[in-house]
């Protein structure tokens, strides 16, 4: 098996829209994927159906070779699912929480357990419901880790949590997991979050996988190029690759998909005074290439860094 999520064609109505469009999404064995779009995109339906949450009106999802719908216990067992908000029994303490979820896996690992709580410094004799919320996501993540899943499902997992709890709690799930050759999936507002753990990014637009490419490549993917005329700018013609453009004073900011030698040729013809090419990090090229309003564009298939061939499954194609 060399994927452990695979979907074809997953979709899903609320009502008269359509939240996921044909989803096709494979996230390989062992990868970290951050799964990104903006409110509404449909990133969250998309983690709720893998999670057998929300059930689909078309396609299908398969977690470790198995079919969503059809999940064994067995295979069910290797798999974790952190929910957005992190719920728990707030009556609790965390003790019996912990043996509350051990309980339901035979094979669950209490030692991992203890050693997350002692790491995160909690007591197993406190009360849920007296945690804050970055303790109770570090909860959460103890408890996803019990039965030591082979895949984790995580709904915006930092949400609401300041910084520093943020990222000890991603470098301790990233660690535990990735050691022991886990494969993450997780959809995150925070960027900044995805750039440091994730292989992989995804971008999703109106229900449509977008993007699926290392996160590397995304970055160096979308490039803003500005233009200074030094006098009021010509109107550039359409130009494959550009996402949009913005006029500011006597010059043009150019957001492009790749900007190769045929693009950067259509701009000097422009004659201006400069260009200037911006390097972007990931919260950057996400909000740039997911800025309204954009060009409909082809798909992207070539490499801005080292001019080569993207493989067939790494793709970065503009927004309609």
């Amino acid at each position: 098996m060399d994927d452990a999520i695979r979907t074809r064609r997953l979709t899903k109505w609320y009502g008269k829209r359509k939240v996921v469009d044909d989803l096709d999404l494979q996230v390989p064995c062992g990868t970290v994927y951050g799964l990104l779009g903006r409110n509404g995109a449909g990133k969250s339906t998309t983690v709720k159906m893998l999670a057998g949450m929300v059930h689909p009106d078309a396609g299908r999802a398969e977690l470790l070779g198995e079919d969503v719908a059809t999940l064994s216990p067995a295979t069910r067992a290797r798999i974790a699912y952190l929910a957005e908000g992190h719920p728990l029994y707030t009556w609790m303490t965390i003790g019996q929480a912990v043996a509350f979820t051990i309980a339901f896996y035979p094979n669950a690992d209490p030692d991992l357990v203890a050693q997350l709580l002692d790491h995160f410094n909690l007591s197993r004799k406190r009360k849920i419901g007296r945690l804050s919320k970055g303790q109770r996501a570090q909860v959460s993540l103890a408890l996803a880790l019990a039965p030591d899943p082979e895949l984790l499902i995580l709904d915006d997992p930092t949400l609401g949590l300041d910084t520093n709890v943020r990222r000890d709690f991603l470098e301790s799930m990233i660690q535990i997991i990735q050691r022991r050759g886990r494969t993450i999936l997780f959809s995150s507002h925070v960027l900044g979050d995805v750039e440091r753990v994730a292989d992989r990014v995804g971008v999703m637009i109106d229900g449509v996988l977008r993007v699926d490419c290392p996160a590397e490549h995304f970055k160096h993917a979308v490039r803003k190029v500005i233009v200074e005329f030094g006098r009021e700018p010509p109107e550039l013609a359409p130009v494959e690759g550009l996402l949009s453009e913005q006029r500011i004073g006597t010059r043009r900011e150019l957001v492009f998909v790749g900007f190769d030698a045929s693009q950067r040729e259509a701009v000097e013809a422009l004659s201006p005074k400069s260009i200037e090419i911006v390097e972007m990090n990931l919260e950057d090229a996400f909000i740039e290439y997911t800025r309204r309003p954009q060009r409909a564009l082809a798909r992207f298939g070539g490499n801005p860094v080292h001019g080569g061939t993207v493989d067939a499954d790494d793709r970065v194609q503009g927004a309609a």
